[in-house]
């Protein structure tokens, strides 16, 4: 059964994650990927997330997907329990997936039970599309990208860093925009996350 967690800033729903493991967290083998931020001088919160993963006690291997082929993926992802993808341009991460293969190693690993996490981008690419990400990433970064299409690994789209207050507007008009693609959109703020269990899914 397909496991996933998609959430906005795992470091900050780093507790609520820990919880749907099913071995002690020093048993469990992160690969983390942060081939998203590239575009990115400042990496803090990729620094965030992975200082919050080791803190807490988490065996965490830095895999980069870009300029990787099938084969090497595979071998870096073997003995892994978990892939963490984390932010950064989602496009950009789009396009590094797919020139690498990750999008099908990807989609390969969950179904046979490892753990899909992401963050920001990372969660946003679990979906079917990232086009409605246009109005708060920036496009211009993957130019070989000729396909919105994501892992599609569930069947929602994921707009992260939602602020009742900061922002509501501007996530309507998102909606609104690309609702004619035909999909569940969830507006995560940042203490937020969505857990999968195979079908079903719940907001915690």
């Amino acid at each position: 059964m397909k496991k996933l967690f998609l959430a906005s800033v795992v470091g900050d729903t780093i507790d609520k994650l820990i919880k749907i493991f099913p071995k002690p967290l020093n048993q469990m083998r992160i690969a983390f990927i942060p081939t998203a931020a590239d575009p990115y001088d400042d990496k803090w919160f990729l620094n965030e997330d992975l200082i919050k993963l080791k803190e807490k006690g988490f065996d965490v291997k830095e895999v980069d997907i870009k300029n990787k082929t099938r084969q090497e993926l595979l071998k870096e992802f073997k003995n892994i329990d978990i892939l963490f993808v984390a932010g950064g341009n989602t496009f950009y991460l789009l396009q590094k997936a797919r020139e690498s293969s990750f999008d099908k190693v990807a989609r390969e690993l969950v179904e046979k039970g490892i753990i899909y996490v992401g963050s920001s981008a990372g969660a946003i690419l679990a979906g079917p599309n990232i086009e409605s990400i246009k109005p708060f990433d920036d496009p211009d970064k993957a130019p070989g990208l000729k396909s919105f299409k994501g892992l599609n690994l569930v069947d929602f789209v994921v707009l992260p860093h939602f602020d009742e207050k900061k922002n509501k507007l501007e996530y309507e008009n998102a909606v609104k925009k690309y609702k004619n693609l035909g999909y569940e959109f969830i507006l995560l703020t940042d203490k937020q996350a969505i857990v999968v269990n195979g079908d079903n899914y719940e907001i915690v």
